[in-house]
Parts: structure tokens; sequence; C-alpha cells
């Protein structure tokens, strides 16, 4: 069986290219040749010098200096004009291809589980999308182009290295192969790795950070410092160990990469002093070893470019394979059916689902039905699955066994489109943009008039909060300080479920963070938003489920109970057992456990 050979990353970034493709193709040609050019203005400085030796001491008979300044400074306008030209190709390229790799690596996205990025990590998949595909601009707009040229620019600096004297040509080449051999110590195959591991060190910051800011208010309340987080501490305290370690690796190498690359002057004097034996240089030997004195600097330029651009070349492979990495997960099966009008009931087939393969099921062998406009609630105790059946249902991820239908469709055969404009949720945080109240209803349907909006906002009991906010529907939410509690989000959110219009509801414990005022006027939001849907009811607390037409409760991922509430009662199981706490803790007042 042979391996499939992985195409490089330039091979990659060219496929993202498209008709821009011939632009970085021609800035690497116009930059070699800009290399090249630039070299002209040092062997016409040379040939001044060689003028003023070889006339000395009449200086009167040195006519061409002046042609052959002016002729270095056009070949170094013509090289800076030329250079010039080679980036603006590779920039128009280089934008081109880092904005179609991020619409099509968020076009991936866009069809993947949610629960990828969970697993994944949201530091990791933030830092992939921005600076990932930014670094290929990177790469195509500079680097390349600059590689081309260090390629170029000693090709060339070796062949005139040698049309003068060899010799001086070998005294030149010792350092810098000593050089070479230095940074291959550096930048050699174990670098990759290093470059991998630095790049992991960076997303596990970057994760835990994000885990750290969101979990601040909670650190705050309870008067902690970062040290209660040890694993935003470990990643830090991990990634400064790393950089520790690599740095003083590479401390012996880099200084002596600098040294030699700086020394070339010293083996010519050298080399001049052995071939003069002490005495006056002779005018040819003078005036070859001037020539090599003025080029000697340039390849210590060139060497150091070579160098960092061996670590950004290594650092843009890690990229594209990171990029690589989240295309080549396998978005969700989408099939071609609809649902059927008027037929909205929801089934839960034998389904067994677990976030880990290694862990236990979230919710095991699980069956459930909900007919048609019928309000059901599923209760249990925490970690019981009654969201991981809520995440299945609006597909969030695929069942591992069973299926989940809708309408007596798969949800797997269903489009996208179709099932989000068939389903509607309510989450127990429901997040709001920072955008007029308006714009974030018509999130559910952007066609919606204000009149629509209107009606539906007074349907989801927000009267109260469209009269106070300053320009009505059309205030944005987080200036001047417009904000809404809990509660008021939750009914916002319902209304934005009411202007959807879905068949399908399904409520996260909608009323998790309201007040008891706002939990009133909550209920009575839901109770319009079920009035003409299926309805699908995640309670914590029980006196919202109390009213369903079946309640299923939950515990370990199976349905141990199902009825209504006060069969549940009568049986006296677990249900009944959850119901006598939550009365206990609803009547329960400070001092009673003193």
């Amino acid at each position: 069986m042979t391996c499939r050979k992985q195409p490089s990353s330039f091979s990659v970034l060219m496929e993202y290219a498209g008709k821009t493709r011939a632009l970085t193709y021609l800035s690497l040609l116009l930059s070699a040749t800009a290399g090249v050019l630039a070299l002209m203005p040092f062997v016409y400085l040379w040939r001044i010098l060689d003028e003023v030796i070889a006339v000395n001491p009449d200086f009167s008979r040195a006519v061409h200096i002046t042609r052959n300044g002016w002729t270095a400074l056009l070949f170094s306008l013509i090289a800076t004009v030329v250079y010039f030209g080679a980036l603006m190709c590779s920039h128009i390229a280089a934008f081109h291809v880092a904005g179609a790799m991020k619409k099509d690596l968020l076009g991936h996205i866009a069809k993947l589980p949610v629960g990828f990025a969970d697993s994944m990590g949201s530091g990791k998949v933030r830092r992939i999308v921005t600076e990932a595909t930014s670094s290929t601009e990177a790469l195509l707009a500079h680097n390349l182009p600059d590689m081309v040229q260090a390629v170029a620019t000693p090709i060339a600096l070796v062949v005139m290295l040698f049309l003068y004297d060899w010799r001086f040509g070998v005294a030149c080449l010792v350092p810098i192969f000593a050089a070479f051999a230095m940074m291959f110590r550096m930048a050699g195959p174990s670098m990759a790795k290093d470059m991998q591991a630095y790049q992991n060190a960076l997303e596990s910051m970057s994760n835990e950070a994000v885990e750290y800011i969101r979990g601040i208010p909670v650190v705050k309340t309870f008067g902690q410092t970062v040290f209660s987080f040890h694993r935003f501490k470990h990643s830090i305290d991990e990634y400064g160990k790393f950089c520790m370690n690599y740095t003083v690796a590479c401390r012996t190498p880099m200084i002596l990469f600098t040294l030699f690359i700086h020394s070339a002057f010293a083996f010519l004097i050298g080399l001049m002093l052995a071939l003069t034996r002490g005495q006056v240089a002779a005018g040819a030997i003078l005036v070859n070893f001037l020539f090599y004195v003025i080029f000697s600097p340039l390849l210590s330029t060139t060497m150091q470019r070579v160098m960092f651009l061996a670590e950004n070349g290594m650092k843009i492979n890690d990229a594209v394979m990171r990029v690589r990495t989240i295309l080549a997960i396998a978005p969700l099966p989408q099939g071609p059916a609809k649902v059927p009008p008027r037929m909205v009931s929801v089934e839960l087939r034998d389904v067994t689902y677990r976030y880990v393969k290694e862990a236990e099921a979230a919710v095991s062998h699980l069956s459930i039905r909900v007919d048609k406009d019928r309000i059901v609630a599923l209760v249990g105790p925490s970690g019981s699955g009654k969201t991981t059946v809520a995440n299945l249902i609006l597909r969030f991820f695929d069942p591992d066994e069973g299926s989940v239908a809708i309408g007596g469709v798969d949800i797997r055969n269903i489009g996208k489109d179709e099932l989000m404009r068939t389903v509607s949720a309510v989450f127990q945080d429901s997040r709001l943009l920072k955008r007029s109240i308006a714009d974030n209803l018509r999130v559910a349907r952007p066609e919606a008039t204000d009149t629509e909006l209107e009606a539906a906002l007074h349907a989801a009991q927000c009267d109260d909060i469209i009269a106070r906010l300053p320009h009505g529907i059309h205030t944005v939410l987080g200036t001047r300080g417009t904000y809404l509690s809990g509660g008021e989000r939750q009914r916002i959110a319902i209304a934005r479920a009411i202007v959807k219009k879905a068949p399908l509801v399904i409520l996260d414990e909608a009323t998790a963070f309201a007040d008891p005022e706002n939990e009133v006027l909550v209920q009575k939001a839901l109770t319009e938003l079920a009035r003409h849907s299926t309805v699908i009811m995640i309670a914590h607390r029980l006196s919202t489920a109390r009213n369903a037409d079946a309640i299923y409760v939950l515990d370990h991922g199976v349905v141990v109970e199902s009825g209504t509430h006060d069969e549940l009662i009568e049986r006296q199981g677990l249900y009944h057992t959850m119901w006598m706490e939550y009365q206990r803790a609803v009547d329960w007042k400070v001092g009673e456990a003193v």
C-alpha cells in the first residue's frame, strides 16, 4: 500500500490563489531579478576604486568616475523599482489567498457539529482562524519574495566571488559554510518539532485564557487569584519553560553563527597577509582585495535573511498544517429531505451518545416521543442528559447509536437550512448582539417588518422593556448604559423565537436567570410561544414542568419515569422525591438551618 504524499504548504496556498497565482510567480521572478540588480552598484563602486588606484597619483586621468557613479545609481533605482513591483504583485496575491483561506475555513467550521469547538477549544479555533491565516499573508507578501531573493543573491555573489581571484572567493566562503553549519543546528529538522511545540504552547495558553476570562466573575466573587486557575497558570509556566529551554539551546549556535557571518573580513585579511608576506600589496592583488572587502558584508546580510526566512517557512508549514487539521474534520452529512408540514413530531429511537469515546455515555439507549403541538418536559438531576437530548435534536452533533427524527424524517437526511427553519431554541443564557433590539429579532427572520417585531415583543411580555428604551426597538444594546437583566434578555430571546415562527421549540430552562417578577412574565411569554408549536422543555425548576402534557424523568442518561405531573407524584418515584425537595427549597427561609 503506497502512502499518498501530502502537498507542500506552497501548493496548498496556490490552490487558494486562483487568478492571482500568476502574480505570485511574477513577484518571485521580479524579486530574484531585483536581488541580482542590487549587486551591480557594488560592481561599479569597485570600478571607481580600480580606476583611482590605477591612475594614482595622477587622479586627473580618472575620467570614468562620474559615469560609473551614475551607472551605480541607475542600477540602484532600477533594483528598487523592480522590487517594489515584486511586492505589489505579492501583496495582491497574498490578500486574495488569506481571504479565500479564511472564507473556506469559516465556511467549513459552519458545517461542523457545534461540539467540535468544545472538544478542540474555542481559543485554539480562534487562533487558527485569525493568526494562522494571517501568517500565510506574511509569507506570500514578504517572506516568499525575500526567500527567492535570498537564494538568487548568494548564487550571483558566488559567481562574482570567483570571477577575479578564486583564493579570495574561497576565503569568503569558509566562514559562510561554518555559519551554515551553525544555522542547521538551530533551524534544522529538530526546529520543525520545536516550532510545533511552540505553537501548541501558544494555543494551550489561548484556550486557558478564554476560560479564565469567562470565570473572572467567580474569581472576583470569591477573592481568588490566577493561582485558582491551575491549568491557566500551568500553561503559562509550560510556555515560559519551553521558551527558556529553547533559548538556552540556541545560545551557543547563535553566538557562533553571528561570529562566522561577520568574520569574512578576518579571513580576507589573513589571506592578504599570506599572499603579500608582509610586503606592500601589488596593484592587482590590492584591487581584488578591495573588491572582496566590498562584497563580503553582503554575504553576512544575506545569511541572516536566510536564517530568519527558514524559521518563517517552518511557521507557515505549521500554520497550514493546523488549518488543514480543521478542514480534515468531516462535516455532518446533509440530505435533501424536508419536514412534512403540520407533522412536527419528534422521536428519539434507542439513542446513545458519548462526548468522548472512552467516557461514560451521556445518554444511553434513550427513546422519547413528542407528538405534534404537545408540550413535553425533560427533568432529572444535574448531569442526567437533559441538555444532551436538546443538543441532539438541534443536531449540534449526531448520536453514536440510534436516530433522531422530526416529522418522521431522520434529521441526518434533513438539510441544515431546513432544520434551522423547523427548530427554534431558547437557552439558559441567551446571547444578544450589541445591535438594536430590531436587529436582534431579525436574526431569526431578516424580512420581518417592524409591525411583526412589535407584535412578537408584545406577545413575549416585553412592553415594559421597550417603553423605557430611548429609541424603542431601534435602541442599540450596550450603548449609553443600555443593558438588560437576565430575565429581560430571556424575554427578548423568546420574542426572537416568536418572530421565527418555527413549528418546533426547544426551551433549555429559559427561566434559569429570572427573578420572581421576571419569571412570571417569562412564563407568560413561553405560553404564547408554545401556542402554535411543539415544545420540548428542559426544566430545572419543576414548577415550569408541572403543566406539561408529558414529563420524562432522566437519570444517568436513561428515562426512568414518564407521565403527567399527577401520575408521577402518585408513583412515589424519583420525580416525587425531586418534587418534595423542590418544595422544601421553595419554602426554605434563612435561619431555618441554624
